[in-house]
């Protein structure tokens, strides 16, 4: 073989290697699960309790498959509201302003409370001021699974009776404290579904609703 032929051989194969490694990137880039369908919008429900607490709200039935395994502890709910807090305070029956400063610094861990409820959310939690937001149906997944990320399952507690008939406390990822409360949570899960809410100018609920109100559907 002369030496050009040599050289033309060689630069195949290197192409050939260049093709089948583009193809693998290709491949690997692929997302796990198919991209969300246009048209595909679900509301959310933005729920301002009294001044000082947030809670998000949508229908059970909306929840991709398998995204939330919780969804499971209320088979007879139509919709679920999710409320993020510290674990002591947020479960205390007194809850006294001695407690709310040790938890606003010194938090020992998070819960996350999960309300089953039917009909509408302005009808169930009638003292609430209720925000309905249309998502995408990608940010409706990013929302989910923001959620779904929250709970601390491995830690192997089971779930305790909530505040309301059909509600359970259970244990939670992330700190709790003064800056990054229950209202700070739920505007974090309100940017994973692509709403333009900024967390950091968030503090009450109040700051979250003011935000959210220009978002809302009329």
């Amino acid at each position: 073989m002369n030496r050009a032929a040599a050289k033309n051989i060689a630069r195949r194969a290197v192409a050939l290697a260049l093709l089948l490694c583009l193809f693998a990137c290709t491949t690997i880039a692929q997302p796990d699960t198919p991209p969300v369908p246009a048209g595909t919008e679900k509301s959310v429900f933005f729920l301002n309790h009294n001044g000082w607490h947030s809670g998000l709200a949508f229908r059970r039935a909306d929840i991709p498959p398998n995204l939330l395994p919780e969804a499971v502890d209320f088979p007879s709910a139509e919709s679920l509201e999710f409320g993020w807090g510290d674990w002591d305070f947020y479960q205390a029956s007194h809850a006294g302003p001695g407690l709310a400063t040790r938890v606003a610094f010194f938090s020992r861990g998070s819960t996350l409370h999960v309300v089953g409820f039917n009909g509408a959310a302005r009808d169930y939690f009638t003292e609430a001021e209720v925000y309905e937001l249309t998502v995408s149906g990608e940010g409706f997944r990013n929302l989910i699974q923001f959620i779904s990320d929250t709970f601390m399952r491995e830690s192997g507690e089971k779930p305790r009776p909530g505040l309301y008939p059909d509600s359970q406390f259970y244990p939670a990822r992330g700190r709790f404290h003064l800056f990054r409360n229950c209202n700070t949570w739920a505007a974090e899960a309100l940017r994973a579904a692509e709403l333009p809410v900024d967390p950091y100018r968030v503090v009450t609920a109040g700051n979250l609703s003011s935000q959210v109100k220009g978002l809302a559907k009329r």
